[in-house]
């Protein structure tokens, strides 16, 4: 990542460098060139004027003069050549060491002819007699208003180009000192900004190794990472919670489950010895090891439901709790009614709360189940339901012998059991399927103590809109 968002940085940088830099350097081109030019239509009217003179050969050794200063010239500009010639077009100086063009007609030369026609002309053409391109300059030599001959300056084109392309040479460093600085810098930001996903990274492959304790920087980074962070913490809390959770759930489950088997066992292998010698005693045993049977298929039923509310990830819908609480009174009383017991309802004709699918049900089937179960004959269990402004209030009260605020405190534990005797036959999960359905739905469960005996189960469901 860090090698991408350096090299989408230095990318960045060297187009805008081409978009920019590839105009400017044609542009330093023209105008170093149309630089050289002028300057070298500079030198050639100085050269004019020196040269007046000569042509007008009013001085003695006036063609020498101006000879030396050609040669002067053409030695301090790197190869420039200089020819003067009169109004006739013939050459009477030249900074060639060879004056053996001196007494030649430059007539044939367009830019001469075009100087001494009173034009100043530059351009390039090719030299066959240097092999060469030039870059040529002609002006006039004025008089007054006459012309008396011409001066033109013929310069390598191929040294133009190199100050022209020494000019982009250093353009074309500029722009790579720009790339390299850009790599640098991108170096460092890229760095800067993958080392929280690095660190990220590092935090959660030391959590899938084992490391459940570690946890992501959430100060650390862009607010993206941050979140990220975040995220990640919460996940791993609950991946750690879940794991000790299933932790716990599988030893209490195997320690709860072990000793109806034991006791199932002892009794069959009972059986098994008194079938010759006491069928009757060996019948008993197997009607104590069916008991023991429905009471760990009770158990292992509990547990599934158990888990299955554990793994509950749907989510909680408007579910009239009214209406769900009569039902489930209807449906208990018959069996009430064998133990000389009523099931009473009490509470409005509609009362919505948010629950998830069967939550409400089970719930209620759970805590109706407790109450009759520790309730003696001829007392009654009451199914409660109370709306409030923002709640519904789901009420099971028995009459049985309630719990001391300490076992109240526990009663939600898995296979936690009071010390009474119907408690002692119970599996120990119906309250902890009860809190956990209601954790699923958003609500809470706990225990009261009820005014003149027994306990009040009250579990708190969030209201909802009728659908």
């Amino acid at each position: 990542m860090s090698l991408r968002l350096m090299a989408a940085m230095v990318a960045v940088v060297l187009l805008a460098l081409l978009v920019q830099d590839v105009p400017l350097a044609g542009y330093l081109r023209d105008v170093e060139r149309d630089r050289i030019v002028t300057a070298l239509e500079r030198d050639a009217f100085v050269l004019a004027g020196r040269s007046e003179e000569a042509l007008h050969e009013t001085a003695p050794d006036a063609d020498g003069a101006i000879t030396t200063l050609a040669q002067a010239y053409r030695d301090s500009s790197s190869g420039a050549r200089v020819v003067i010639v009169d109004r006739t077009g013939t050459a009477v100086v030249t900074s060639d060491d060879d004056t053996a063009a001196v007494g030649d007609s430059f007539l044939t030369r367009p830019e001469v002819s075009e100087a001494l026609a009173g034009e100043v002309t530059s351009g390039t053409r090719f030299s066959d007699t240097l092999d060469l391109e030039l870059l040529y300059v002609a002006v006039p030599v004025f008089s007054g208003d006459d012309i008396f001959g011409a001066v033109r300056i013929t310069y390598p084109n191929s040294v133009v180009d190199d100050a022209v392309n020494s000019k982009l040479i250093g353009l074309g460093l500029v722009g790579l000192t720009t790339v390299l600085l850009a790599g640098l810098i991108g170096s460092v930001f890229a760095r800067s900004v993958t080392r929280p996903v690095r660190l990220l990274r590092a935090v959660t492959d030391r959590f899938s190794e084992g490391d459940r304790a570690v946890r992501a920087d959430e100060t650390a980074g862009p607010p993206e990472l941050r979140g990220l962070s975040r995220s990640f913490n919460g996940m791993a809390g609950r991946i750690d919670a879940l794991l000790e959770q299933q932790r716990g759930f599988a030893a209490d489950a195997s320690h709860q489950l072990r000793t109806p088997l034991t006791a199932l066992r002892l009794r069959l292998e009972r059986a098994r010895d008194l079938t010759p010698t006491d069928p009757a005693g060996a019948v008993e045993r197997l009607e104590a090891a069916n008991a023991e049977l429905d009471r760990l298929e009770t158990l292992i039923e509990g547990l599934l439901v158990l888990s299955r509310a554990e793994r509950s990830g749907v989510a909680a819908e408007p579910i009239d709790l009214a209406e769900v609480a009569r039902d489930r009174v209807e449906q208990w009383n018959a069996l009430a009614a064998e133990s000389d017991q009523t099931v009473a309802y009490e509470g409005p004709a509609s009362a919505v709360a948010l629950a998830i699918p069967s939550a409400v049900e089970q719930i209620i089937d759970n805590l109706v189940d407790n109450a009759l179960g520790v309730s003696p004959p001829g007392s009654d269990v009451t199914v409660r339901v109370d709306p409030q402004a923002s709640h519904v209030v789901l009420h099971v009260l028995d009459r049985g012998p309630g719990l001391s605020a300490t076992d109240r405190a526990h009663a939600f534990e898995r296979f936690w059991r009071g010390r009474g005797e119907q408690d002692r036959r119970g599996s120990g999960l119906g309250l902890a399927i009860v809190a956990q359905l209601a954790g699923a739905s958003g609500a809470t469960a706990e225990l009261d103590a009820r005014d003149g005996g027994g306990l009040d189960a009250v579990v708190v469901f969030n209201a909802g809109s009728p659908t």
